[in-house]
């Protein structure tokens, strides 16, 4: 009984274990991202926006970088559901902001990336 009891306990938490966000796996597909921002110590605007600390900051709020007025007027703060929504489609997110980018469509890279942006400060 003491098995069966351990068992069904181990398949019960495995989808918790493989849904977990995993910040090294978010900075390999934060690679996609690199071509237009940076991100850790040193980090300066590019294309884009340098992300250093962007978790829990207001859209447009990067010094020095010309954001279109779509984000400077959006009154996003960048929580976790608000970068969920970001990654996915930008342009949905925010219509008419400048970024080049089509989004990422796999969850798991997403969630992935924004673990990874979590532990940039």
């Amino acid at each position: 009984m003491r098995k069966l009891v351990l068992a069904a306990a181990m398949i019960a938490a495995m989808p918790v274990a493989a849904s977990a966000a995993d910040a090294e796996a978010g900075k390999a597909v934060f690679g996609k991202c690199k071509a237009c921002h940076q991100i850790g110590e040193g980090a300066k605007n590019a294309v884009g926006p340098m992300l250093t600390g962007i978790v829990g900051k207001k859209a447009g709020a990067a010094e020095g970088f010309n954001y279109s007025e779509a984000v400077k007027a959006s009154g996003v703060t960048w929580d976790e559901a608000a970068l969920k929504e970001w990654l996915t489609d930008p342009k949905k997110k925010i219509a008419g902001n400048k970024m080049v980018f089509m989004g990422l469509k796999d969850a798991a890279d997403i969630d992935n990336v924004i673990e990874y942006l979590k532990t940039a400060k």
